[in-house]
């Protein structure tokens, strides 16, 4: 099946976002999990925090802030999705949402981790 340039960006930027949470020390627990219409890019823990990571793939002519692409509508999604996977997993430890933008500018990626991006309530 093809799939589209900006679709392998995105397969891309969540493997450099692996290869950097890895390197700061988190275990990833899974990628791509989906539950009705949400997907949690990476779910990732390190010291007894669940980390759910969203990824954010750019070109530098990409005029918008990153992070600011993730509305309340897809906030709420990403709640119900990370609900959804700690209540089928029996995890129990504190969850916290993170976002990684990845920008590519030219052959070079810059890569911002924030943490607490958001707060579900």
């Amino acid at each position: 099946m093809f799939m589209g340039k900006h679709n392998e960006f995105g397969k891309l930027g969540e493997q450099l976002a692996v290869d950097f949470l890895v390197k700061e020390g988190y275990e990833i627990v899974q990628r791509n999990f989906r539950y009705l219409k949400g997907e949690l890019d990476i779910i990732a823990k390190k010291d007894g925090i669940m980390a759910i990571v969203e990824v954010k793939s750019r070109s530098s002519d990409f005029l918008e802030i990153i992070a600011e692409t993730v509305n309340q509508k897809k906030i709420k999604l990403l709640v119900a999705t990370a609900d959804a996977f700690m209540t089928a997993n029996n995890f129990d430890e504190e969850v916290r949402f993170d976002i990684i933008t990845i920008l590519k500018n030219g052959k070079q990626f810059e890569l911002d981790h924030i943490k607490d991006a958001f707060y579900h309530f």
